[in-house]
């Protein structure tokens, strides 16, 4: 009976395993900028986790920021490349979630306040004063670079909340189209993500031609991979380290072009306190 009962539990574990292999990965980001780039290059970080880690793994593509966190709330993807406000959001939703890399760069990054180059603003070392009465676009919503930072900068600054400072607010959706939207004078400032417009820079975009960079924000830690808690328990044992070290060998410079990073670096929950306690004091977390 005894003997039995080992090749019984042999068997179940067995089972146990090949379900566990047989589990799809799926994971998603924050649309930052067009969907077509997001998709060509998150299907390359998909085909390069599938081969590291030794299970399925599929790029999920979502709309907005907040489908982003909901996602991995609902369990519909167990990993993601967030931004620091959108971390923090989908953190403290899932228990025992956690961040496990971020790029070198997201330790200090930065904004860049643009303005369409009719305006006659340039760039300066202090905050643009001169900008008052102008319109100005965030990008999304519950964007850190886009949104959450150049709002604290803009209250710090001036004593004034953006529509009290500027002439007229609005939000773009996303970092690539704030450049476009300023770029051809639909809004006369706007604050987008400093990697999407130097990336503008060294493509030669035509929207370079029409804006200026302003002002640069103090640096703050923004972008991170984040994993849910239970993933363990569905992928095995140690599976969330097996896929940070995934993320923290990622060498291939084309891979690492397209978010662009020059390497990913550990991260952890604590690393983004201060955004949280940003977004808790513009009332930002619910």
């Amino acid at each position: 009976m005894g003997v039995l009962r080992s090749v019984i539990l042999s068997c179940a574990l067995g089972l146990g395993a090949a379900a566990a292999q047989a589990q799809t990965l799926y994971f998603s980001a924050i649309p930052d900028e067009d969907q077509t780039a997001l998709v060509e290059r998150f299907s390359k970080v998909a085909d390069y986790l599938e081969a590291e880690l030794g299970v399925d793994v599929a790029f999920t593509p979502v709309k907005s920021y907040a489908a982003a966190v909901t996602a991995f709330r609902n369990d519909q993807v167990q990993l993601a490349w967030f931004g620091g406000l959108s971390g923090v959001q989908a953190r403290l939703l899932v228990p025992e979630a956690r961040a496990i890399a971020q790029g070198a760069e997201d330790t200090a990054f930065v904004t860049y306040f643009i303005a369409n180059s009719e305006t006659g603003l340039g760039e300066g070392a202090e905050f643009p004063i001169e900008a008052k009465g102008l319109s100005f676009t965030f990008g999304a919503k519950t964007s850190t670079s886009g949104r959450l930072m150049p709002e604290h900068w803009i209250r710090e600054k001036t004593g004034e909340a953006p529509e009290q400072f500027f002439g007229r607010v609005g939000f773009s959706g996303d970092h690539s189209q704030t450049l476009r939207l300023v770029a051809s004078g639909a809004w006369q400032v706007g604050a987008l993500n400093y990697a999407v417009y130097d990336k503008a820079v060294a493509d030669g975009a035509p929207e370079i031609r029409t804006t200026t960079v302003i002002w640069r924000t103090p640096p703050y830690p923004d972008y991170n991979w984040t994993i849910r808690g239970d993933v363990d328990e569905r992928f095995g044992d140690g599976f969330a380290d097996r896929v940070q070290a995934a993320l923290l060998g990622m060498s291939d410079p084309d891979l690492l072009a397209s978010f662009p990073r020059e390497k990913f670096i550990p991260a952890t929950n604590e690393d983004y306190a201060p955004i949280e306690a940003t977004a808790r004091a513009l009332d930002l977390l619910e």
